[in-house]
C-alpha cells in the first residue's frame, strides 16, 4: 500500500513540475502554442497516422528539452548567484539543446507538411511548382 502512495505522490510532483513550467516559462508557452498549431494543421491536412505520430514525438521532444533546460537553469541559479563561467556554459548548452531539438522538429514538420501545402496550392489556386 505504501508503494502505491509513493507512486501517486510521484505523479503529483511531476504534474506540479509540468504546471510550473507552463505557468512560469514563456518559452514553454510559445512551444505549446506552436504544438497546438501543428496539431491543428495535422487535422486540417488529414496527415497520415505515421506522420501524425512523428509530429507528436517531435512535440514531446521539444517540450521535454525545454523542461530540462528550465530545470538546469533553476538548479544553476540555486547553486550560484554570482556570474560564473561554468554556470553560463551550463545554461548556454541547455538552451542550445532546445534550439537543436526545435530545429529538428521544424525540419520534420516541413518534410511532413510541405507536400500537403503544395497540393493545396496546386488544387486551390492552380499554381504549378
Amino acid at each position: 500500500m505504501e508503494k502505491r502512495v509513493k507512486i501517486v505522490h510521484s505523479f503529483g510532483y511531476a504534474l506540479t513540475g509540468i504546471v510550473h513550467s507552463i505557468k512560469e516559462n514563456t518559452n514553454m508557452q510559445i512551444h505549446l502554442a506552436v504544438a497546438v498549431l501543428v496539431l491543428a494543421a495535422s487535422l486540417f491536412f488529414r496527415v497520415q497516422k505515421d506522420e501524425f505520430v512523428d509530429l507528436v514525438v517531435m512535440i514531446i521532444l521539444v517540450l521535454s528539452a525545454e523542461m530540462i533546460n528550465t530545470a538546469l537553469e533553476e538548479m544553476t541559479d540555486l547553486i550560484t548567484t554570482e556570474h560564473r563561467r561554468e554556470a553560463k556554459i551550463a545554461k548556454d548548452v541547455a538552451a542550445g539543446m532546445v534550439l537543436v531539438v526545435s530545429i529538428g522538429a521544424a525540419i520534420v514538420g516541413i518534410y511532413i507538411f510541405l507536400p500537403y501545402i503544395l497540393f493545396l496550392a496546386r488544387s486551390s489556386f492552380g499554381l504549378t511548382f
